[in-house]
């Protein structure tokens, strides 16, 4: 930062080890397997939508999401401070992990726009037009999106 757009594809880690051990843990035969306390790993989108440091102007987030995709992503959008999130349903069952293509909604408060199902390259580059679009636009028109 400071920077036009953030685009944050993904978490790098939603969880850390509480504590790091400070040599190989090794297996017992014995005894019961180690136990691990997990804490949240500091929040990169929220952090540069609270805009400490330079907000971008356009700040957009990915919602990964296994169920009530569309509540979640907003909500989570709402709760990040993001102008706009990228939801898609990363369910087993949809088979978007190991797969070329996707099907992604983009968040805003425009609303919702669905997007159809396309290669992953298609969907960057949708992406990546409709932020160049967005700038293209009056601040006036840039707001209400």
């Amino acid at each position: 930062l400071p920077a036009d757009i953030a685009v944050c594809a993904a978490a790098v880690a939603d969880w850390r080890v509480a504590q790091q051990a400070h040599a190989k843990i090794k297996k017992s035969l014995y005894g019961p397997p180690p136990r691990f306390e997990l804490v949240p790993n500091p929040d990169i989108l929220a952090t540069i939508c609270k805009g400490e440091v330079a907000r971008p102007k356009l700040v957009v987030g990915f919602a990964a999401e296994t169920e009530a995709m569309l509540d979640n992503a907003q909500a989570k959008r709402k709760r990040k401070g993001c102008d706009w999130i990228v939801a898609n349903d990363v369910s087993p069952s949809i088979g978007t992990f190991g797969s070329d293509n996707n099907t992604v909604h983009l968040l805003s408060d425009a609303g919702i726009d669905s997007w159809p199902t396309m290669s992953k390259q298609e969907v960057a580059e949708q992406l990546a037009q409709r932020i160049a679009d967005h700038f293209a636009r009056p601040a006036k028109e840039q707001a209400a999106e």
